[in-house]
């Protein structure tokens, strides 16, 4: 830059020496019209300087993250309190919004209900194989009898010393007890099957109502709404009486985080050329007239809408750009250094400055020019 000036004032001394002072020779329009055109020529050098080596963004916001506030509900619930004033800070934990409890309550109390059933229904599957192995013993015990009254009535029967109907009524009942024995066994082995059915160790009958007790605590837990972080509400428009919970992806507000402030700053894509993450940054910010504010560049984002092709059954269409036609914007995201991030509003929007040298005479104009903007604001818009 300060040989852009010397040759400036160089040239400018030039001319007053030949054609003002000493009169060599007369100024005519040719001269004139020479000189004008060294002279933007010589501008070029700031132009450049100012572009790449403190590259400026006329459009930079406060950007902060927002958590959509959407009740976790499993049907249309009645808002029964609203706990919170918008625009009043409030801490991580803080209730929000109280829904009606009382049908989750129920819930809660019929799963517990049906779990303290379950539980007891495995001791009586206990009880049933033990009653299903001794009555398993008792009919083989009966069954030996019924062999042993079959054996000797057919022996009797042969002698003619008994009846042969006996023999015919103690083989049917040998068959009798053989079959009550196999039924037995089943009964018994089914009580066990539905005794063993475990997961993790806990009957699955247990487990099912168990998780379903498990969700609904969660939804009885969520019928009262509280702050996820540090922050505020702003445009509050929840009323008592209002239902919500029926649509999922339906806010019910937005809460406004305190955390992770940022700038984000938009720069033609060949001004970032030299632009690092950690280079100083200066933002004039509409809300404050007069006053400069520090920061650094945390990071440029890589890439922008324009790049980006969706997946479809459609080929791509290219067509050609005017050469008149701005060119897209990349976005440089900018922390500040003040430690009291609630000065800055989401949404304050001004103008920034990327300092990428420092050790450039050029930083003295750009410090200027962005001083002027701020103080300028002071003035505009013109409104009374």
């Amino acid at each position: 830059m300060l040989l852009g000036f010397v040759l400036l004032f160089a040239y400018g001394f030039i001319v007053w020496l030949v054609f003002f002072k000493l009169r060599w020779l007369k100024f005519s329009i040719a001269w004139g019209f020479f000189s004008t055109f060294f002279v933007l020529h010589l501008m070029i050098i700031f132009l450049i300087g100012l572009r790449y080596v403190t590259p400026t963004s006329t459009e930079a916001r406060v950007i902060q993250h927002t958590i959509q506030l959407t009740p976790r509900l499993s049907e249309p619930t009645l808002v029964t309190a609203v706990l919170v004033e918008p625009n009043v800070h409030v801490k991580k934990g803080t209730p929000l919004f109280q829904f009606d409890r009382r049908i989750y309550e129920a819930k809660v109390r019929q799963l517990e209900a049906q779990l303290a059933q379950a539980t007891q229904n495995v001791l009586i599957m206990k009880a049933d194989i033990q009653v299903t192995s001794e009555k398993i013993i008792k009919l083989k015990s009966e069954l030996d009898y019924a062999s042993y009254q079959e054996k000797l009535s057919v022996n009797l029967a042969k002698r003619g010393a008994g009846p042969e109907e006996d023999a015919q009524k103690w083989g049917a009942q040998v068959a009798a007890n053989s079959a009550a024995i196999k039924e037995a066994q089943a009964e018994e082995q089914r009580s066990r099957l539905k005794y063993q059915s475990e997961i993790g160790g806990v009957n699955t009958t247990v487990a099912s109502i168990q998780a379903e007790l498990d969700q609904a605590r969660f939804y009885l837990d969520n019928t009262l709404m509280v702050a996820p972080e540090d922050g505020y509400i702003i445009n509050l428009q929840v009323r008592p009486g209002m239902v919500s919970g029926d649509v999922r992806f339906g806010a019910i507000a937005s809460f406004i985080c305190d955390a992770d402030r940022f700038v984000l700053a938009q720069f033609f894509q060949e001004n970032l050329k030299y632009v690092k993450p950690g280079q100083p940054v200066e933002l004039a910010l509409d809300l404050y007239p007069g006053q400069i504010w520090s920061g650094r560049v945390k990071a440029v984002w890589q890439g922008s809408g324009a790049g980006q092709m969706l997946p479809s059954g459609m080929l791509p269409n290219f067509n050609a750009v005017p050469g008149e036609t701005p060119q897209g914007q990349f976005a440089v995201a900018i922390t500040l250094d003040d430690p009291d991030q609630a000065k800055f509003p989401i949404g304050t929007q001004g103008r920034a400055a990327i300092y990428t040298s420092t050790s450039s005479s050029f930083d003295v104009l750009r410090k200027v020019a962005i001083r002027s903007y701020t103080w300028y604001n002071w003035l505009y818009p013109f409104s009374l």
